[in-house]
């Protein structure tokens, strides 16, 4: 029997490029690569990228996406701006903003 040619993972939308400028945008995959690209479409992707991805996973796995991770990688005015958006629960966000492995980083002095 012959065997069906393998196909390449399909490409992510171009739209997504600026946002990989430090990766080989060419050679990022979903499959492989999916908690990075959710990362960087939550920290920084405009909203046409943002709706993308909203389309893509759904809101109730963007919110269980956040809760697995409690917020990490994100600024607390991105987490605010999340927890709006996604209806996270407030004390819950509030208790990853306070927790003592953010606090420094998140409390450091701005330029």
């Amino acid at each position: 029997m012959a065997r069906a040619p393998r196909s390449s993972p399909p490409r992510l939308p171009r739209m997504l490029r600026p946002l990989f400028w430090d990766h080989d945008f060419d050679v990022l995959n979903w499959k492989q690569d999916r908690d990075l690209i959710v990362a960087r479409v939550l920290a920084s992707g405009s909203w046409n990228v943002v709706r993308w991805l909203r389309r893509r996973l759904g809101d109730e796995a963007l919110r269980e996406w956040l809760q697995q991770r409690r917020g990490a990688g994100l600024s607390p005015r991105q987490l605010r701006f999340w927890e709006l958006i996604l209806e996270l629960p407030h004390r819950q966000v509030n208790a990853w903003l306070a927790a003592p492995e953010r606090t420094v980083w998140d409390r450091r002095r701005q330029p």
